[in-house]
């Protein structure tokens, strides 16, 4: 059993900053999971944004790079967001997802067993 819940979402102005954060909590739950950030709009569906391995390794979607930074509190059981230079192409419903692994093809999303309920992100010019 895994609980994933999301905070930190809200509306902001294009070239501000937002911090989302998951909670991650249940019986079945490891720090040895790899988690990742998706993110779902009417316009593109849902894509990966990042995800960092147990040991702290990273990867990003092209257009967040250099904006956006994951990260975890192992300790907390917390991940973490911290998304820069917010664009308006940014909005969507963000989600937090766990895996056993961090599958081989960055962003496949049959390899994460559990997901959040989501977080809104709205990003206006």
């Amino acid at each position: 059993q895994v609980r994933l819940v999301e905070s930190g979402g809200g509306s902001v102005q294009a070239g501000g900053s937002l911090r989302l954060s998951c909670a991650a909590s249940g019986s079945g739950y490891s720090n040895y999971y790899c988690m990742g950030w998706f993110r779902q709009s009417p316009g593109k569906g849902r894509e990966v944004v990042a995800d960092v391995s147990p040991n702290g390794f990273t990867r990003y979607i092209d257009s967040v790079k250099n904006r956006f930074t994951i990260s975890r509190d192992n300790a907390k059981g917390n991940l973490y967001l911290q998304m820069n230079r917010l664009e308006p192409e940014d909005t969507a419903m963000y989600y937090c997802a766990a895996a056993r692994f961090c599958p081989v093809t960055f962003g496949m999303e049959s390899g994460y067993q559990n997901w959040g309920e989501g977080t809104q992100v709205t990003v206006s010019l």
